[in-house]
């Protein structure tokens, strides 16, 4: 009864003091100044003097159709990743980023090879046996990260007040930062703008940082 009254009180004074937070918009602009469709895969976070404990978790990265799925995962640092290969072949699953180099080597439909992911960065995954795969995982040293929805609104929950660094990444535009000051009151205000006009993609190279095969493969 008593651990009942706590957290009814709990919520009481939350829904009367609400935690801050930090929001607003990101807006990700394509070739002709169109908004791009892809803005959901951008990542939201917020950097602090020195990282804070977060507790890890265990994800998912499928492969299935030679894809990646999700495309892209954000993760605190300590997590791991497991990698379930769904498709009727054989992938090879690696990383060759400094934050967390890796090699699952060749395995098959129904089994799954795993990842922790200690270090706070951007980490590459690919897949050695089909070129056009990839997926990323955004790993984080405190809880305070988030991906926004589909139209680019985003939220980050819970955050005390006091002066961070946002940092607003995609893939295929160049990282924006901005210092924040958040009271106690939050920020939901915030209109970020990602510009992707001058992307152009590069292969990537295979687990022996040299050129895919031209040759075509059976799967």
């Amino acid at each position: 009864m008593l651990a009942c009254l706590t957290a009814t009180a709990m919520l009481q004074a939350e829904a009367r003091h609400p935690p801050p937070f930090v929001g607003g918009r990101i807006t990700l602009l394509d070739r002709g100044d169109r908004p791009a469709e892809d803005v959901g895969q951008a990542v939201a976070w917020l950097t602090t003097a020195a990282p804070i404990a977060t507790s890890p978790v265990s994800a998912q990265i499928g492969t299935e159709k030679k894809e990646f799925s999700p495309h892209v995962l954000v993760i605190p640092a300590g997590s791991t990743v497991s990698f379930p290969n769904h498709d009727p072949f054989n992938h090879n699953v690696f990383s060759l980023s400094v934050e967390a180099p890796f090699d699952l080597g060749l395995y098959s439909r129904g089994q799954a090879r795993s990842v922790v992911f200690g270090r706070a960065g951007i980490v590459r995954v690919y897949c050695n046996v089909h070129a056009q795969m990839s997926a990323i995982v955004v790993v984080r040293d405190n809880p305070y990260f988030t991906q926004p929805a589909s139209d680019g609104s985003f939220t980050i929950r819970s955050v005390p007040p006091g002066r961070y660094v946002l940092h607003v990444w995609h893939e295929r535009a160049t990282e924006v930062t901005r210092d924040v000051d958040v009271p106690a009151t939050g920020i939901g205000d915030l209109q970020i703008e990602l510009d992707a006009r001058g992307y152009r993609f590069v292969p990537h190279l295979n687990k022996e940082g040299k050129p895919y095969p031209r040759q075509g493969r059976r799967y």
